[in-house]
């Protein structure tokens, strides 16, 4: 790809904990058309100054960093810079890392084995209004897309046996379906950390010890029925 003529590089801050890892990255930006390295962080911290300071167009942002790490560095730089882009530059492909990013505002997610190439199309994908998202990234929101919606409880609030929230026995009975944190997680599209305070909550509210008395108590209070014979 040609830088065209007349037009401004984009400016980029980089963000990474790993002193290698970040001037690799920067020495590989330094070498591409259409990219200005301005700026390198080695938190969120340091990245949500240094927008404020350089006012880029984009920062490539590790998830993974101390005091500050990339999903709060991004959801600052986009509530506090809405002018700055975010792409994520990370080692991980994983749900909860993932979806916590989007979320907080990243236009852009790639994997640190990306190419020069990929990096600057997802640099010029972000500063058009479109989405720089790797294939690999781009196939596991589609595989998330055709996951089937889980069934919410239906029974009324009233309803839900010890003040259980709607959620709460939404997770309940999913445990009593035999799933595991992950699989929940996966499942309600929510972190496996938020299906854990939902346990917690759940097992505090009815003095359950474990998923078996749990499995137990769902069947006990009709939120799951057995099965047919």
């Amino acid at each position: 790809m040609t830088q065209e003529a007349g037009k401004r590089p984009a400016r980029v801050v980089v963000a990474d904990d790993q002193t290698v890892v970040r001037e690799g990255i920067v020495m590989l930006l330094g070498l591409l058309p259409g990219i200005e390295v301005v700026g390198a962080a080695g938190d969120g911290d340091e990245a949500v100054r240094l927008v404020a300071e350089l006012t880029p167009d984009v920062v490539l942002m590790d998830l993974r960093m101390p005091r500050c790490d990339g999903v709060e560095a991004t959801r600052r730089i986009r509530a506090e810079h809405p002018g700055t882009q975010v792409v994520v530059l990370t080692t991980f492909a994983d749900d909860d890392s993932l979806f916590p990013a989007l979320r907080a505002g990243a236009r852009g997610y790639l994997t640190k084995d990306a190419g020069g190439d990929e990096i600057v199309r997802a640099v010029e994908s972000v500063l058009s209004g479109q989405a720089g998202l790797s294939p690999s990234i781009q196939r596991r929101l589609l595989e998330r897309l055709s996951e089937p919606e889980p069934q919410p409880w239906a029974a009324a609030p009233d309803e839900a046996p010890d003040g259980l929230t709607a959620r709460e026995c939404e997770v309940l009975v999913l445990i009593a379906e035999g799933l595991t944190n992950q699989e929940i997680a996966r499942r309600l599209h929510v972190s496996t950390a938020t299906v854990k305070t939902h346990i917690n909550n759940l097992f505090a509210k009815t003095g359950l010890k474990d998923r078996a008395q749990a499995v137990r108590y769902a069947y006990a209070k009709g939120l799951v029925r057995p099965p047919a014979r």
